[in-house]
């Protein structure tokens, strides 16, 4: 097979995620990436073919996304020449991680695609959202990169449709232990604001977590790195717990090795308010901001008695995901490519890899 496996590129779960899916799926055949954005931190080690600045999103200081970037940042001309240059129709399978380019160039061209994701679990009702549901919200998520079939990944199986989240090799392999500190990654907040929070606590040691800073350093009770997705791990791997957005990579590793988890979710993103009720419910300390209660708070959480991990949680292995997200994926497409079906989270690949596909044309094009 060849498949086109398309990754947002706005913050770093999305790239994380494909690290560990794409050498799965070249098991399956040729795998080439589109990557889309420009709003990421981590090194891209991937089969990049095709790239775009797509759409990404932009953070304010103060922990809102900031509209007037995001605007700036759009090209309309550049976005239609991308779409219309993209060969998707040259693929037998497009897999679409929440990318608008590649959902708009399947849109175009009638080709079949598959969301795998996060996001692609909210076209399902009974995943949690927030007390007070955001209409822009609900709308972005279902239909920023329309697809014709939809495998989400969450923490727990919501829908028969949504599979566990993809856990890195590091944090499978690794001995959790507890030496003391507490990690810390809240991108929606400056390192001079998070500093002066968490200075005060001086009972307590922090690893902050900043794209301000170059080279690790020491201020206080905070030791602060710059960003990397192996130095991060280790920490988290050997905290108390840990202190993030409302992400959903971050808090699917902590929720793996058992830490506690403090969630504030960036204003104005409503795919983190809806995490952030999910992890309510799974012991998780939720906070709309960092008012002047903060220090208390994680005072009480970090110090109290650990809360129990849910009981309900499954983590399955990468390679069963992987799996089990084909058969869903070649099943779908097979039956019908405008047909969401309702397949069970648990389905094999008995009999589904003998379906055949027509060839893809060799002509790639490279976009510009």
């Amino acid at each position: 097979m060849k498949i086109l496996y398309a990754v947002q590129a706005t913050g770093n779960g999305h790239i994380s995620r494909a690290a560990e899916i794409i050498p799965l799926l070249q098991t399956y055949g040729s795998v080439d990436v589109m990557l889309s954005g420009n709003n990421a931190h981590l090194p891209v080690h991937l089969p990049v073919k095709f790239r775009s600045k797509g759409i990404s999103l932009f953070y304010r200081h103060g922990g809102g996304l900031n509209y007037k970037k995001m605007l700036r940042q759009i090209n309309p001309f550049k976005l239609w020449s991308d779409i219309r240059q993209l060969p998707v129709q040259e693929y037998d399978l497009v897999i679409n991680d929440f990318d608008f380019i590649t959902a708009m160039a399947c849109k175009l061209k009638g080709v079949f695609s598959v969301q795998i994701g996060h996001q692609a679990s909210f076209q399902y009702q009974n995943v949690p959202r927030p007390d007070t549901r955001n209409r822009l919200g609900e709308f972005v998520l279902k239909h920023f990169a329309p697809a014709s079939h939809y495998i989400g990944l969450h923490f727990q199986p919501y829908h028969p449709n949504i599979l566990p989240p993809v856990i890195g090799d590091s944090i499978r392999q690794s001995l959790p232990s507890n030496q003391g500190h507490i990690t810390v990654y809240l991108a929606q907040y400056r390192l001079e604001e998070l500093l002066r929070q968490f200075k005060s606590l001086t009972h307590l040691r922090f690893h902050i977590f900043s794209a301000e800073v170059s080279k690790q350093a020491q201020k206080d009770n905070c030791t602060i790195f710059p960003l990397g997705k192996e130095s991060f791990s280790h920490s988290m791997i050997h905290s108390q717990g840990i202190i993030t957005g409302g992400g959903f990579e971050t808090p699917a590793e902590a929720l793996f090795l058992g830490k506690k988890i403090m969630s504030i979710p960036i204003k104005g993103q409503y795919e983190q308010q809806c995490n952030a009720a999910a992890l309510k419910t799974l012991g998780a300390k939720v906070l709309t901001d960092m008012d002047i209660h903060f220090g208390a708070e994680v005072d009480r959480f970090f110090n109290g008695q650990t809360a129990e991990k849910n009981a309900q949680i499954t983590f399955w292995s990468n390679k069963t995901i992987v799996d089990n997200f084909m058969a869903m994926a070649l099943k779908a497409k097979s039956k019908n490519p405008d047909q969401d079906t309702e397949l069970p989270g648990a389905t094999l690949l008995d009999g589904l890899m003998n379906t055949n596909f027509p060839s893809a044309s060799s002509a790639i094009k490279i976009m510009p």
